[in-house]
């Protein structure tokens, strides 16, 4: 169900040339599903609310963060081991998700997006005129 509702784009060139020239981190997601909604869990280390964007393009949900170099109250840094970049990651929604009410929220760098399932569609009946 989960997977239908999410899937990867296709890569057909759409994805928006960057324009930092730094190393861009593609955030690990987990994606849970329940009766009304799907959530997805994005890891975002060092990014916060300010720093991350949610977009929604037609189908396509895109997470954007960007994380700046830490500062060391006037140390330099002279080894490092956790590489810091940016985050870029997108999925394409079903016809099953509401756009019109997902919500996200943002806690010690990790992403909660929830991603309500749409009412699924009743059958209506048309109603003919003379005429």
């Amino acid at each position: 169900m989960a997977e239908e509702a999410m899937k990867k784009p296709e890569s057909k060139g759409t994805m928006a040339e960057r324009t930092r020239d730094r190393r861009t981190y593609i955030p690990r997601v987990d994606i849970y599903s329940e009766d009304e909604n799907l959530y997805l869990v994005a890891d975002m280390p060092g990014a916060d609310e300010s720093t991350v964007s949610i977009t929604l393009d037609k189908d396509v949900l895109t997470i954007e963060g960007t994380v700046d170099e830490p500062t060391y109250d006037g140390r330099k840094l002279s080894h490092g081991e956790y590489g810091i970049g940016d985050y870029y990651r997108s999925f394409t929604l079903s016809e099953e998700i509401d756009r019109e009410k997902i919500e996200a929220s943002m806690k010690n760098g990790v992403l909660r997006v929830i991603l309500p399932k749409a009412e699924p569609h009743k059958t209506k009946k048309i109603a003919i005129h003379a005429g």
